[in-house]
């Protein structure tokens, strides 16, 4: 059976990536960021991009009306998670938690057969005010989708088959019988996901597209260089982060190399900082005792561990820093591909 989707929080489409594979078809889609907006429409030509603020009266009456109009069964909803992700200051009054409210209001309108609700591991234990009332978002949709059956857990995508660490709260609401998670599998490693591609120093290109390097800092690649797969340097004993000889303060997780023998740690929108989260290359024992490849992660690096093609159509006009920025928020297409294959139908 094919299903007609409508995306909310779309990005620029990397979730839906391949649901067209598994009889879904992404019709109408609402992103508020312009430039994102136009990405989705170069990379999904035939779907209706509607972008703009969802909380708006006029953007949600022309995404409800375009998505009635295409028949749409299915709701797929990524809403952002600053507002209650551990990263960010997790205010219980930030009006992005409240984006649940419309993601609501959307299903009571199109009464959609099948929804997926994806947000940080904390989405349904945080508290949001509606009409006065304060009450967790879980409780929430308990209350207002009392016709579906929901199924949510928090859950690591290193577990179905991506080669990256990312945590997530997926619910998965069903007007048939409850809709199953995918079977977990065994862990993927970076070694067997990048491992084949050549070690590049920073500003070096290869003859792959989209494998060149970023350029870096001189100071971060010689920390660097003297830092091992999986460390940070910060361990060095020598060639540690420092300004003006003294040793600055930081966390253990930054200026720090992945590990080629696990999944990759979450890949986030600053992957292209070296002194960000786990961001540095694995790197690979030089004959002189240091490590190659001080440098953040390539573009193609990013697209495998994210089980994105790759031959995945950027537009031209993309900058690095946009490709770089929605990958970090993006979830992994395989994940939604093998949750849509277990669709109760």
């Amino acid at each position: 059976m094919k299903l007609r989707g409508l995306s909310l929080f779309a990005n620029v489409g990397i979730g839906e990536t391949f649901l067209k594979d598994v009889d879904v078809d992404i019709v109408v889609a609402n992103e508020l960021i312009e430039k994102r907006a136009d990405f989705y429409r170069h990379l999904y030509q035939e779907s209706i991009m509607i972008q703009g603020d969802i909380t708006d009266g006029e953007i949600f009456d022309n995404v409800i009306n375009s998505a009635k109009q295409k028949r749409v069964n299915f709701l797929l909803a990524t809403p952002p998670c600053q507002g209650m992700s551990v990263a960010g200051k997790m205010r219980e009054d930030d009006p992005r938690n409240r984006l649940i409210i419309q993601v609501v209001k959307a299903i009571h309108k199109l009464k959609p057969d099948y929804i997926i609700i994806e947000n940080v591991p904390r989405m349904p234990e945080t508290y949001i005010i509606v009409n006065g009332e304060n009450i967790k978002i879980k409780d929430y949709l308990k209350r207002e989708l009392q016709e579906y059956t929901i199924n949510s857990q928090n859950v690591d995508f290193a577990d179905y088959g991506v080669p990256q660490h990312r945590k997530r709260s997926i619910s998965l609401i069903s007007k048939k019988e409850r809709w199953e998670f995918p079977k977990k599998e065994r862990h993927i490693s970076v070694r067997e996901t990048i491992g084949h591609l050549p070690s590049l120093e920073s500003g070096e290109k290869s003859n792959i597209e989209l494998h060149y390097a970023k350029i870096h800092n001189q100071n971060h690649i010689t920390w660097l260089k003297h830092t091992p797969t999986g460390k940070s340097a910060f361990d060095n004993p020598v060639y540690f982060p420092q300004k003006d000889g003294r040793r600055i303060k930081g966390f253990s997780t930054t200026y720090k190399r992945i590990d080629w023998d696990r999944p990759a740690p979450t890949i986030t929108m600053s992957n292209g900082a070296i002194s960000s989260q786990n961001n540095v290359h694995c790197g690979r024992l030089n004959p002189d005792g240091t490590y190659s490849d001080a440098r953040v992660l390539t573009i193609l690096e990013l697209l495998l561990l994210t089980t994105l093609p790759t031959d995945w159509n950027i537009p031209k006009w993309a900058s690095d820093n946009l490709v770089r920025e929605v990958i970090g928020e993006a979830v992994p297409p395989l994940f939604f591909k093998k949750v849509a294959e277990n669709l109760p139908l």
